[in-house]
């Protein structure tokens, strides 16, 4: 009788423990979920100071639910929210092209004045290329079972039961490079990521998140999508704005 008396609290503890980090476990995945989604209510501080010149180069379309029509609608903005953050003077896409075409005869080593291309037409020389990459994009991601994350394995059966039901999430992430334009270096690269569930907290995205949704992106309007872009674009240009040297800062 002692014996059956001992396995029955020590099965209720067990049970108990299961719970109580079933219950962190959730707790976790809920602050994680909420750090992603507010991402778009830390807008940039207000800026007055000397900018940086910068041309945004034609994206990089890897994704296999993207195209190169939402590559120029996601450029758009970013070249948008860039020159609203009052941070950089962003070069036209024709001088652009002129630079980009004058680098490549030039090769590697250039000269100071490669990244001009077009002093003819009296366009400004730009310092910086941002170069971007669209790796992944995906409207309508499957976020498995609330609480875990991903379909299936764990998140599935009892357990997943006990930790929430399930969760569609719309994501998206970039490669950003910058490059200095006259020798083509390097400078600064890294990824950048949007996530999101809801729309709630749209309208703390404000100006950085590229004002208008780009050619090719209307059909994302008001749902998860556009926030996950908008996120992203808000993490591009503050990424870009940290990442640049103080130097290049200097009109």
């Amino acid at each position: 009788m002692l014996r059956k008396t001992l396995y029955v609290i020590g099965l209720l503890g067990g049970c108990a423990a299961i719970f109580s980090g079933c219950a962190s476990l959730n707790s976790v995945f809920h602050q994680k979920r909420q750090v992603v989604n507010s991402v778009a209510t830390q807008p940039l501080p207000a800026y007055s100071g000397p900018m940086a010149r910068v041309a945004v180069a034609d994206f990089d379309v890897k994704a296999a639910k993207a195209s190169s029509q939402i590559g120029t609608g996601l450029r758009e903005m970013l070249v948008a929210a860039l020159s609203n953050s009052n941070r950089f003077s962003v070069l036209e896409r024709q001088a652009l092209a002129e630079a980009m075409k004058e680098q490549e005869s030039a090769g590697p080593a250039g000269s100071q004045q490669t990244a001009v291309g077009a002093e003819k037409e009296n366009l400004k020389a730009t310092d910086l290329i941002i170069t971007v990459a669209v790796t992944e994009f995906e409207p309508e991601a499957s976020g498995g079972t609330a609480g875990i994350g991903g379909g299936g394995g764990s998140g599935s059966g009892a357990l997943g039961g006990l930790l929430g039901g399930s969760t569609n999430k719309a994501h998206m992430a970039m490669d950003i490079r910058i490059v200095d334009a006259s020798t083509s270096e390097v400078l600064s690269a890294t990824s950048v990521q949007g996530q999101a569930s809801d729309i709630s907290g749209m309208a703390g995205i404000g100006l950085f998140g590229g004002g208008v949704l780009g050619d090719g992106l209307g059909g994302y309007a008001n749902t998860p999508m556009e926030k996950a872009i908008r996120i992203c674009i808000v993490e591009a240009v503050r990424y870009v704005s940290q990442a640049t040297p103080v130097n290049y800062f200097k009109y």
